[in-house]
């Protein structure tokens, strides 16, 4: 998978890790900030067509979203929203997805965050239309890197993180400057909001 890694998590601001949901694809970015400067971090994809059943897709993928979370100890998670279609199994299936990549995050009390396709398209590009080469190629215009093009689903990951840097008053509590906090911070927003989590 393409990545770029720098030595020392610690000098980061804070580490975003977003996610594009799939059931046969999950895409996946980490971005480091550092004085308000992007810094990209990892991307890439999981490969989950090749398991037989649904079940092994799931606990690949959560596997996976461990494994990156213990190795980048992410602040906060931003995720796509669910879309509405008209295949219910396959909405089904892609809730599921997300499920399971959530509970994965909120296993080490990392705060998650949704936004809409469209918003998140708005967001990097200026337009909620914009294709997935245009993403693309305005992520890795921002991140100031060549982007693999043929890894979309991981460039619409990373820009699901970078959409989430640029609202940075999303998640209710968060701070876009001062030293990583390696805990506490769902648990904090949960005290902090107890209505909002039923």
């Amino acid at each position: 998978m393409p990545a770029v890694s720098l030595p020392d998590s610690e000098s980061y601001d804070k580490i975003i890790l977003g996610v594009d949901p799939g059931t046969q694809i999950a895409g996946y970015g980490v971005i480091g900030l550092r004085k308000d400067q992007m810094h990209l971090l990892q991307y890439g994809v999981i490969h989950l067509s090749k398991y037989s059943t649904h079940e092994l897709k799931l606990k690949k993928l959560f596997d996976r979203m461990l494994q990156l979370i213990e190795e980048h100890l992410p602040d906060e998670m931003a995720i796509e929203d669910p879309f509405f279609g008209k295949n219910v199994q396959a909405m089904l299936k892609l809730g599921r997805a997300q499920g399971v990549v959530m509970a994965a995050a909120l296993s080490r009390s990392i705060p998650i965050v949704e936004y809409a396709p469209r918003r998140i398209k708005q967001s990097v590009t200026g337009n909620g239309n914009a294709s997935k080469e245009q993403v693309s190629n305005m992520v890795g215009h921002l991140l100031k890197v060549e982007l693999d093009p043929e890894f979309f689903d991981a460039t619409d990951a990373l820009a699901i993180a970078i959409c989430h840097h640029f609202h940075k008053n999303a998640l209710p509590g968060a701070k876009s400057t001062g030293k990583k906090s390696k805990k506490g911070a769902w648990s904090a927003f949960a005290s902090e909001n107890p209505g909002r989590i039923s």
